[in-house]
């Protein structure tokens, strides 16, 4: 039996409240945007939120690349490019510079992103503040307040527990000087790329109800203290195993064979492309 579905799946009026607070969400930098989260035909968790938002943006024209953790086929990432595929028979593709939508889930592409382009990243938990307030009328009113101390003193308590910051991904970040966001699970690696970005960045939380944004050119700037500087994850003096690139967030793997770790780029696309440009 042939099923007809309507564009992009969604009814066009589910796609014009998304739209709606999408537009307050930019006008507002780093402010989370409540919307009526819709139901989908994958498991809340597994990426509604930024589902729903590629969903409502998406046009004809458009070139789709999905990642999951820097993999472009990984099962989550196969599995949304096939259903929006199926839903508006748009062209999807891995080269991240000739994408103009991208979804991700936990990172940020490593080719720089370029004015006119979209970056949707998956977001399990928006509210940044939850780690320490568990009322969300209490969290409304520290954002409207910009009562963050809660906030400095929780990566405080890490500096005095650990002698450093702990966080491994979704450090939080100050955004427009006003309010502080939480980037979603991406490595602290991806936090600086967020800052000045020339493509507009949304986020999208489908379990939690939430739309956010960093629209380009936007100043963002990870928390830290004067005396414990913000620091990535750093990678010295080891290159990818595959396309020997350097500067980049790799993945530490386990060669059996050799009984030694060794480094691949996490970013599948930007590696095989480096190989490529490498074989010509």
């Amino acid at each position: 039996m042939h099923i007809q579905y309507n564009f992009a799946f969604f009814d066009e009026g589910s796609k014009r409240e998304i739209r709606r607070a999408t537009l307050k969400a930019i006008s507002i930098p780093g402010y989370q945007v409540p919307f009526a989260s819709r139901e989908m035909p994958i498991a809340r968790g597994w990426g509604t939120g930024g589902l729903q938002l590629t969903l409502s943006l998406i046009g004809k024209k458009d070139r789709l690349k999905v990642i999951d953790q820097g993999s472009d086929e990984s099962v989550n990432a196969v599995s949304i490019k096939k259903l929006i595929h199926k839903t508006t028979d748009v062209e999807t593709l891995d080269e991240t510079s000739e994408a103009t939508l991208i979804q991700s889930r936990h990172r940020i592409p490593e080719v720089p992103l370029q004015p006119g382009q979209i970056l949707v990243l998956q977001v399990p938990m928006p509210e940044p503040l939850r780690m320490y307030e568990s009322s969300e009328l209490e969290t409304k009113r520290l954002h409207g307040e910009k009562d963050y101390s809660g906030a400095w003193l929780m990566l405080f308590e890490q500096i005095m527990k650990y002698r450093n910051v702990a966080t491994g991904a979704d450090h939080p970040v100050m955004v427009h000087e006003r309010y502080i966001m939480a980037p979603s699970p991406i490595p602290k690696f991806d936090n600086p790329k967020l800052d000045s970005s020339e493509a507009l960045i949304l986020l999208g939380a489908g379990r939690e109800k939430k739309i956010y944004a960093v629209p380009p050119y936007t100043k963002v700037v990870s928390l830290s203290f004067d005396d414990v500087p913000f620091q990535v994850e750093s990678f010295p003096n080891q290159k990818c195993k595959q396309c020997g690139a350097q500067d980049v967030f790799m993945d530490e793997l386990y060669d059996p064979e050799a009984e030694a770790a060794y480094y691949q780029c996490n970013d599948t696309s930007y590696c095989l492309t480096r190989l490529n440009q490498q074989s010509t």
